[in-house]
């Protein structure tokens, strides 16, 4: 039976790996040569191909073995994306105030995490699921207060309601839920040798 690992895959090979967002926008052209555009998809879902990373036989090992014990496409894991695996830039160190999660109204206390990505007066939050446990801080009107983090959701859950009104944010690092999209790694010590790549591509999961 499929299901999601709580592990993450191996650090060395994901920091070389090559792709980021997709989304899914179907185009349709008019005769007066304008078009209209439409998106079936909510969401972004993210791609990568991993096989960048692989740099010695070390690595083709690892990937081997993770690849061998999570059944190829059938069980999830955790991934860290080299360019966006926390709330704030990636040269700055997460702060309590970096994300809005949530406005209290005196009686909630459960928030899921968010990512906002905004570019002038449009933006597009992201669902965090699979926050890096220990590093997430929560503050309410700006204060650190205490919360609870459940790892596997993305939920936390404060220590006393906000009251209304009051603005919830956090700061984490995160990973992103993903699976392999293949069945079949095709490995070789040659590729080590020509200085070439394997494919090992990945996929995002909607959980």
């Amino acid at each position: 039976m499929s299901g999601f690992h709580e592990v993450s895959f191996p650090f060395s090979v994901g920091l070389g790996a090559v792709g980021g967002p997709r989304r899914l926008t179907e185009i349709v052209p008019l005769v007066s040569g304008a078009e209209e555009r439409n998106s079936p998809w909510a969401d972004s879902r993210r791609h990568w191909d991993a096989g960048p990373g692989v740099r010695s036989a070390d690595d083709l090992q690892d990937l081997l073995a993770f690849f061998e014990a999570r059944r190829g496409q059938l069980h999830g894991f955790r991934f860290c994306d080299p360019l966006d695996h926390q709330s704030c830039a990636p040269s700055a160190v997460p702060s309590a105030t970096d994300q809005l999660i949530g406005t209290g109204d005196g009686a909630m206390t459960e928030f899921a995490l968010r990512k906002i990505y905004a570019s002038g007066a449009q933006s597009w939050s992201r669902r965090i699921v699979k926050p890096v446990a220990g590093s997430v801080i929560v503050a309410v009107d700006g204060a650190v207060s205490a919360a609870s983090v459940d790892t596997a959701t993305g939920l936390v859950t404060l220590a006393e309601a906000p009251v209304a009104g009051a603005v919830v944010s956090a700061g984490f690092v995160f990973d992103c839920p993903v699976r392999f999209d293949t069945d079949r790694l095709e490995i070789s010590m040659d590729f080590i040798a020509a200085g070439a790549a394997p494919s090992v591509p990945l996929i995002e999961l909607k959980l």
